[in-house]
């Protein structure tokens, strides 16, 4: 009886393991991977992407970068290919560092932290310019970011959240929106499990976590985020349509990484108020069901009575029709080949 006992205690946690297996194979994710684990995957690839690029520069190259607007117009010899748009604005004033958006390099905009690589005309957007629509683009752009940290980091370690894309910022949509698998198909959140996603991102303003980009290979991409489906279809398409048909821009931001063709805001403490307002499941034809995660934010420099800002936060609840995430066909072959080829997870 006994030996018969634990014959069956053994029976049925091997069903329960075969069970757990067949659920992490349908979501395409390993139980052995987490979230921890994958953030700590990508920033080693980052890193060393990093330092590999930085090794390609053997001797420094003086660049003259002619500053124009407040507090004065001046040159500055700076470092090619090292010096950034912040670099310059610490031999300017203090406040060009910490109320700047974006630059403006030779009239197009540029990451703050992107180095510089030629001779050029250097201007820095605030939130205030007479003409913000720019600005208030990145900073749309830059929160879609922050909402696919915070899918990244809420839940569980042994949860792990495919963060699938976000659409082109529309400010007058009300919201701006990441698109993700949560692995929670019947999931309607709370307001107070809003509150909770939403103080994530209210508390980064006090972290001033930068954006930092970095243009990388095809192959570096696919080994990065090998454990993102999603990621993993979309790489080679976003390549194709690259400056040079090959590259993929990603920004990290702590320690959170993804992809974006950008630009970015400067760092998260331009960030003010911050709300995560709704969870809407929608459909993709590429990617089958997904979670629609919107928020509403303001910059820090933008004071609003608690009244009118609950007016935008009901607008943001409701459903943004921004285009559900897709691929074209041409990219869709492209993207099997490339899982085909795809580097085995490290």
């Amino acid at each position: 009886m006994a030996t018969f006992n634990i014959l069956n205690k053994h029976l049925r946690l091997h069903q329960r393991i075969r069970c757990l297996s067949l659920l992490y194979l349908s979501t395409g994710t390993s139980p052995l991977v987490n979230n921890v684990e994958i953030r700590k995957k990508r920033n080693a690839i980052f890193d060393e992407e990093k330092k590999r690029q930085f090794s390609l520069i053997k001797r420094i190259e003086k660049i003259h970068v002619e500053h124009v607007g407040p507090p004065e117009t001046c040159t500055l010899i700076m470092n090619k290919g090292l010096s950034t748009p912040f670099n310059c604005a610490m031999h300017i004033q203090e406040l060009l560092m910490t109320q700047s958006v974006i630059a403006l390099v030779n009239g197009k905009l540029w990451d703050i932290h992107c180095p510089l690589t030629e001779d050029c005309e250097l201007r820095f957007m605030h939130f205030k310019e007479d003409d913000c629509n720019e600005a208030n683009e990145v900073f749309w752009r830059s929160c879609s970011f922050i909402l696919g940290h915070i899918l990244e980091t809420a839940f569980k370690d042994e949860h792990p959240v495919e963060l699938c894309s976000f659409p082109l910022p529309n400010v007058k949509s009300g919201s701006f929106v990441y698109d993700a698998d949560l692995k929670l198909p019947k999931w309607r959140p709370t307001q107070t499990e809003l509150n909770c996603l939403s103080r994530i991102g209210s508390k980064l303003q006090y972290a001033d976590l930068r954006f930092e980009p970095l243009d990388i290979s095809t192959d570096v991409a696919l080994k990065m985020f090998s454990d993102n489906r999603f990621k993993m279809q979309q790489i080679p398409e976003i390549a194709a349509t690259s400056f040079n048909g090959s590259t993929i821009r990603v920004y990290r931001m702590g320690d959170h990484i993804d992809i974006s063709r950008g630009p970015m805001m400067s760092s998260t403490a331009l960030l003010g108020r911050f709300s995560v307002t709704a969870v809407h499941h929608v459909d993709s034809f590429e990617y089958g069901p997904l979670q629609r995660v919107q928020g509403v934010a303001l910059p820090k420099q933008f004071w609003l009575h608690q009244w009118t800002y609950e007016l935008l936060e009901e607008k943001a609840r409701q459903l943004n029709t921004a285009p559900s995430p897709r691929l074209h066909r041409k990219s869709r072959l492209q993207s099997q080949n490339s899982l085909e080829k795809a580097p085995e997870p490290s």
